[in-house]
Order: structure tokens, then sequence, then C-alpha cells
């Protein structure tokens, strides 16, 4: 849902007008949102680790709780899915490992200063007490959030960043107290969770994960089931707000196997959204099911404002337009139009 639409990265009127026009939906979680300066593989996305982001962040959340709507934000670190060119002083991003993500980009500025997707820069391996850095700079954030009058935080442990870097060990081949075991690299993501309950409490503390995706070069590995299994049960004993699956078939990955649904659910007593190629049948018979609480929209959701409405009476959906998702115009931004 990366727009990157924040010059200085701080919410803006625009910000706010966007979330706004989309509060149809019971909750709204924001774009991917930096926990700090080396956190970003995208040019121009909002934060929440200054003052000044903190501050920008208040009129969205204020506008999407006029219009009736709750909003938790997305607590983002990319690791290794980095540009030199998105980091301070152009220096390495950092990841589990020093292994570089060769068919991977970033939204960077290229050799000659032209902005675009640029092949992702070779990372270095965080410090074991780097790591203890991240985990809170992820809690600061969240505290940042509440300071902004969002509902909760939703950790992005998907889609090949960082904290999925941790749990893959094709691209985790530490040798300290994060890699190895199942439960070392979970130890990452939980440590980030536990700092997050700490700061604003477990009710307030969300995740996102894709188990069987592939996305940013993180193929599918023997444990795989069993570290899903074994973060499901952890993360019910913490009773967090929920877990947000996504299945990336959608975005040309692997669907989630026949039956994985169904088994998470016997392993997680919590909440469970599930987003990816979502339609409004699907949604409902996994519902009706029990199999999922609640159903997540994306893309559509960005060239429909309206899309609550456009579900509930069956009217058609306008196609989004890629070539806007990305870029400081408002064009494909605020200027979609409700269904008339």
């Amino acid at each position: 849902m990366t727009r990157a639409r924040n010059a200085d990265g701080i919410p803006n009127a625009h910000t706010a007008l966007y979330y706004q026009q989309r509060s149809g939906a019971g909750l709204i979680v924001t774009e991917g949102t930096a926990i700090s300066e080396t956190s970003m593989g995208v040019l121009h996305i909002p934060g929440l680790y200054t003052d000044a982001q903190t501050e920008g962040w208040k009129a969205v959340t204020e506008a999407v709780h006029n219009a009736g709507s709750k909003i938790y934000t997305q607590l983002w670190h990319v690791g290794r899915i980095s540009h030199v060119s998105n980091q301070p002083n152009r220096q390495a991003p950092v990841g589990a490992s020093d292994i570089q993500a060769l068919r991977s980009h970033a939204w960077g500025f290229d050799e000659n200063g032209k902005e675009g997707f640029v092949a992702c820069s070779k990372p270095r391996a965080l410090t074991t007490a780097e790591v203890a850095q991240v985990v809170q700079d992820f809690a600061r954030a969240a505290q940042n959030a509440m300071k902004a009058g969002f509902d909760g935080v939703e950790l992005h442990g998907a889609n090949g960043y960082l904290i999925e870097q941790f749990l893959n060990p094709h691209t985790n081949q530490r040798t300290d107290a994060y890699g190895g075991s199942i439960e070392n690299r979970s130890r990452f993501l939980l440590e980030a969770i536990d700092a997050c309950i700490s700061a604003i409490g477990a009710e307030r503390v969300a995740i996102r994960l894709t188990p069987y995706g592939d996305m940013h070069e993180l193929p599918h590995y023997e444990e795989l089931e069993a570290t899903y299994r074994y973060l499901a049960r952890e993360l019910s004993k913490r009773h967090i707000s929920y877990i947000h699956l996504m299945d990336q078939q959608s975005r040309g990955s692997f669907a989630l196997p026949d039956g994985f649904l169904e088994r998470f659910r016997a392993w997680y007593d919590g909440v469970i959204i599930l987003a990816g190629g979502m339609s409004k049948e699907k949604a409902q018979n996994l519902i009706d099911a029990g199999t999922i609480d609640l159903a997540a929209f994306g893309e559509s959701f960005i060239a429909n404002p309206d899309l609550i409405e456009r579900l509930k009476h069956n009217w058609p959906l306008t196609p989004p337009k890629r070539q806007f998702h990305y870029g400081l115009t408002l064009e494909g931004y605020t200027d979609w139009k409700t269904y008339q």
C-alpha cells in the first residue's frame, strides 16, 4: 500500500484526505511507515520516528476517526530491500545477514539522480547489539503512534522485509542467538512484539505475516510450516490484537497451500485477518466458515475510495493504475471518483 506521497516523510493534508476518503472500512491499516532513518527502501514514505512526523499523523487519525473508522499504522523496516540512496550518507542497508537480494528492487535514485526502481544494494549484517536497537526502534515508533492518535500498530513481518529475513534460513545465516533454530530465527520478531506490548499494550499490537510467499527472494524451506506453527502459538500466548496474513498469489507468488488457513486457525486463538486477491464472495465464505475474522482489501481500495459501498451493492470496481502507485503527484492518489 506504499504511496510515496510525503517528500519530507511527514504526513500532510493530502495524506489525511486520502485516508478519510477510505473511512468506510471498519479498520484502516496505513501504508508502511518507517521506524528509523535506516529502515527505508522507498523514497518519500512517511515515518514515525520524529516529533514532526508524529505531529503530521495527528491530522490523519483525527480525519479517520471523525469519519467513523479505526486506524492502525504499519511499522516497517525493509532490511536488505533497500538502496544506498535510501540510506543516510549512502551507507549500506542492514539485514539479518550480508546476503544481497540480486533480483529485487528498491525505489530510489540511480547513478544519474533519476528517481525510480533501482537494484537493491548489498547489505551488511546487523550486529547483535544493533538487533536490540532495531527492536527498540519498533517500540519507540509504537509509542509515537499512540501520541499521534492511532488505535494500534501492525508490525510488518511479511513480504521479504527485515522481520521475515530473520525468519528464513536462506537469508539468516547468523551464528548468534538470532540464527539457527526456529526459536532463534523467531527471536527478533517476538522481541519486537514484546517491546511494543511493553510500550503500548498487547491489545494495540498486531503483525502481518506472509507464510509461503517468496517476495524479494525468500525461497521456501523445510521448516516453513513448523516456523509459523511456532509463531502462532507464541503469539497466542501474548494476546495481541490480531495476525494479518497475506496470500501472495495475487502478487505473482505462491498461494497458501490447501488447508493451511484451517491449520493456522487451530494453532492461533486470536483474530485473523486475510488479505490477497480477496473478493466479496471469497471473503464471506471464509468468514462464515470461521476460518478468518476479517477480510482485507488492498489495491482495490486505492482506486475505489468507496469500496465498501461498491461491495455492498455489487457495483463495478474501477481498476487501479499502477503507474500512479508511487510518486509525488495527486493524480492516482486523492482524485479517484466514487460510484455514480
